[in-house]
């Protein structure tokens, strides 16, 4: 399909967003083998040469949605939490944002959490994501539980964030799939899991068998 003369007086930025959007899209219904650079081309409505010529090959293409989404997701979240708000709405805040993005985008989150994962190709670039994921959140749980329990170790916290990452990356899979189901009592049902139960925790209270 031949590109449009009104596509091609769009700043490149622009252009590429556009690209990038119609490759999300198809990625999401139907992964990264199946998917064509025709296909692509044609949801974006220009040539498949442009595409090659703005973002490479599939593969190549691939990689910048997995970028994008992703770091369109970490800006999300790090916008909506403001360090002087109290540590619980500060989770509170941080799950909102993520649930609501995922809401908002679920053909990304498809192309982030199902088709990259069982690639083997792009593996190293979601474990590079989710690490950086983990981090932010160990990086909030430091913040919020420092001030008042300055003995917690740095490998509790981060043992709590790969937990609520893991758990949230659940959640949100489960999301994806009910379009009717709200973003935000989504992130109240994880709230309440992680802040009363890691509060505990993080007080010393813990579970031992036979107790």
């Amino acid at each position: 399909m031949p590109s449009t003369p009104t596509f091609k007086r769009l700043p490149r930025a622009v252009r590429e967003q556009q690209m990038l959007d119609a490759a999300v899209r198809v990625f999401s219904r139907r992964g990264f083998h199946a998917a064509s650079m025709d296909e692509i081309a044609e949801d974006a409505g220009i040539s498949k040469p442009m595409v090659y010529a703005y973002l490479g090959t599939k593969e190549e293409l691939f990689i910048a949605c997995l970028h994008r989404e992703g770091t369109r997701l970490l800006e999300t979240i790090a916008g909506a939490v403001d360090p002087a708000q109290p540590a619980d709405e500060r989770l509170w805040a941080g799950l909102r944002a993520f649930f609501g993005f995922v809401g908002a985008h679920r053909d990304g989150w498809a192309v982030l959490y199902r088709q990259a994962r069982g690639e083997r190709p792009f593996a190293a670039e979601v474990t590079a994501m989710r690490a950086r994921m983990v981090e932010v959140v160990a990086g909030m749980l430091a913040r919020a539980v420092r001030a008042e329990h300055p003995e917690v170790r740095a490998d509790e916290l981060e043992t709590m964030a790969y937990a609520l990452v893991g758990a949230a990356e659940s959640l949100a899979d489960w999301l994806a799939d009910h379009p009717d189901a709200d973003p935000d009592r989504t992130a109240t049902r994880l709230m309440n899991v992680a802040w009363l139960g890691g509060a505990q925790l993080l007080s010393g209270s813990v579970w031992r068998p036979g107790s």
